[in-house]
């Protein structure tokens, strides 16, 4: 049999460009969509705000294409988000037509949970322009019978997200954290990539994707910016974020510290991957490989 046509929306951003090249390594020919081109394959321009994308000739659609981020709170921001992320999967899955489509969403999702494991059934609620954005562009997804997979906190090289934000704590050589530690689920870029071509096969549903075990926070941020933690009172770290926002709102930048940001931070958010485990995907890499990876 031909290898089959993978078609990659969001080829060109940190995610999307890892699934491109493990889809490519998995000999696979690849069509990367989106504004900018992806790192393997043919290129097809898409602008997931204007246009539905040429699939023409793909078998699988990866649907990696998303306005991420923590934009500065207003309308203007919810609509940009609601552009990408909401009506772009409209034009996605209606070009898709009977094609399988593996659209990848975020543990952003999720409303508030305790300390006890999330599961697939959790309820949403989305805190951000972000987070509720994708939860309205799942439904459309998981309505046309898409698998929809939830990372959360991806990492790995070339992270434009994750590793900078940690980074930015460091001050005076050390890491301010908010509160004690807790423990969180994060997502080598690896293991998204393998979820997403392993994904094609999936009954349609919702699945949490996440690195094997859950991590402890200051032991993360220690080993990333290499300098010890030190924890900061939460209303002090609460009342710097209200202040940055209120900032945010007149200059419409984002935010440097943001009261999600801070949730981020001191509520516990531990994905349980048994519903993916069971289709037989298993996560591979972690954050200590990621470490060792990294140029000394």
């Amino acid at each position: 049999m031909p290898p089959l046509r993978i078609a990659v929306t969001g080829a060109s951003g940190f995610c999307g460009s890892v699934v491109a090249r493990a889809a490519a390594g998995a000999g696979a020919t690849v069509v990367c969509l989106g504004r900018r081109p992806g790192p393997v394959g043919e290129q097809r321009y898409w602008d997931a705000t204007r246009t539905p994308p040429d699939l023409t000739g793909t078998d699988v659609v990866l649907h990696l294409a998303a306005a991420v981020g923590d934009p500065p709170p207003g309308r203007a921001s919810e609509a940009a988000f609601r552009a990408v992320n909401v009506d772009g999967t409209a034009r996605l899955v209606e070009a898709a037509g009977g094609r399988p489509v593996v659209w990848v969403s975020s543990a952003s999702v999720y409303a508030p949970a305790g300390p006890e494991p999330i599961t697939e059934d959790h309820p949403l609620g989305g805190m951000t322009a972000y987070g509720r954005t994708k939860a309205a562009g799942e439904r459309l997804a998981l309505g046309a019978g898409a698998v929809v997979l939830r990372p959360r906190a991806v990492y790995g090289t070339g992270d434009p997200h994750l590793l900078p934000r940690l980074r930015r704590v460091v001050r005076g050589n050390r890491a301010l954290l908010p509160g004690p530690d807790i423990s969180l689920s994060l997502t080598a870029v690896e293991n998204l990539a393998d979820a997403c071509l392993a994904a094609v096969h999936w009954p349609s549903g919702a699945y949490n994707i996440a690195d094997a075990v859950a991590y402890r926070r200051d032991e993360v941020v220690g080993a990333a910016c290499g300098v010890p933690v030190t924890h900061v009172p939460v209303p002090l770290v609460n009342a710097a974020a209200a202040v940055l926002v209120a900032a945010a709102r007149v200059t419409r930048r984002p935010a440097l510290l943001s009261r999600y940001a801070v949730e981020q931070l001191t509520r516990p958010v531990v994905l349980d991957i048994g519903r993916a485990r069971a289709q037989g995907w298993s996560p591979r890499r972690s954050f200590r490989d990621f470490l060792a990876d990294q140029p000394a």
